[in-house]
């Protein structure tokens, strides 16, 4: 499999990395070797996950690793994209933005920040890429990221083009409706609701909250269980919430520790691995179906 990943350095725009260390590649910073395909571009892109599929490779695609767990040796490649794009695009503020996703939430609150992007506020304090927060309808407090998106771009496992009209039914919470198993996202069309003078405040005052109620200074994987949504009853019932009521902050597995900020938060204090965490999460999920009769579902991918 090597020699045929090898091989797509011939794309142009494509650039391979055999067995590399992609402990950086993950914000909870576990040990972990990988095959990295780099893509510069969209043709570069179809190239690449045709090629995949006909030799019957499966991929993953990274971001900026968060939410995401990889695994000590991983058994495919990851697909990371650096699309080039013209970043005058942030010297103003317009209607309507057609961005790549690779670009970074970082990037885009500091634009909101700056302009008074309505809407955009959901972005922050996000540690991830456009793409990634797509896929998986990021947010925070402050909303969802599906509410600003109009359409998606993605390549498909057969390296064809798709474009994505964004309704309604298209995200729930963490979630997308239109992403298909080897479907890549690669650009979107985003919106905001006006400038308003009180959006830099928000960002500042929900980045504050963050720093005083999260451990954003330690190696996590951002929120490790979703929130349970009862559609019957009408309520969310908050992972962290049952995790701290049933006194498990600070519950540790060799340097692996729910964090004693947030307990929807795990911290690798030194050299957790892959299978560290796997073990923890067992263990909350079937605590949390124990006390509350629920099954919370992980966030973070894996």
């Amino acid at each position: 499999m090597n020699e045929k990943l090898l091989n797509l350095n011939s794309i142009e725009g494509v650039e391979v990395e055999i067995a590399k260390d992609l402990k950086k590649f993950s914000t909870m910073h576990l040990d972990a070797v990988g095959d990295l395909i780099t893509v510069k571009n969209v043709d570069a892109l179809k190239s690449v996950t045709k090629t995949l599929t006909k030799n019957n490779s499966n991929y993953r695609v990274i971001g900026w690793g968060a939410n995401i767990l990889l695994p000590a040796t991983a058994t495919i490649p990851y697909l990371q994209l650096d699309f080039d794009f013209d970043r005058s695009v942030f010297e103003k503020p317009r209607d309507e933005y057609i961005l790549p996703a690779s670009v970074s939430l970082a990037t885009l609150t500091s634009h909101a920040n700056k302009f008074g992007l309505k809407g955009w506020e959901v972005f922050t304090g996000i540690p991830a890429s456009l793409g990634g927060a797509i896929f998986m309808n990021a947010g925070t407090n402050l909303g969802e990221i599906g509410t600003i998106i109009k359409e998606v771009k993605l390549v498909t496992k057969n390296g064809e083009e798709k474009l994505i009209k964004i309704d309604r039914q298209s995200f729930t919470y963490r979630h997308n409706h239109f992403v298909e198993p080897g479907d890549v996202i690669y650009e979107a069309r985003l919106i905001h609701f006006g400038i308003d003078e009180a959006i830099s405040r928000k960002i500042r005052e929900y980045l504050e909250m963050r720093n005083r109620t999260q451990p954003l200074k330690e190696w996590t994987c951002g929120c490790v269980f979703k929130n349970h949504q009862d559609l019957v009853r009408s309520v969310t019932c908050r992972a962290g919430l049952f995790i701290d009521i049933m006194g498990l902050k600070g519950l540790s597995i060799k340097n692996l520790q729910i964090s004693p900020k947030h307990a929807n938060f795990m911290e690798n204090r030194g050299e957790s691995s892959y299978e560290d965490v796997m073990e923890m999460i067992t263990v909350l999920q079937k605590e949390l179906k124990l006390q509350t009769g629920v099954s919370f579902e992980t966030e973070v991918e894996y």
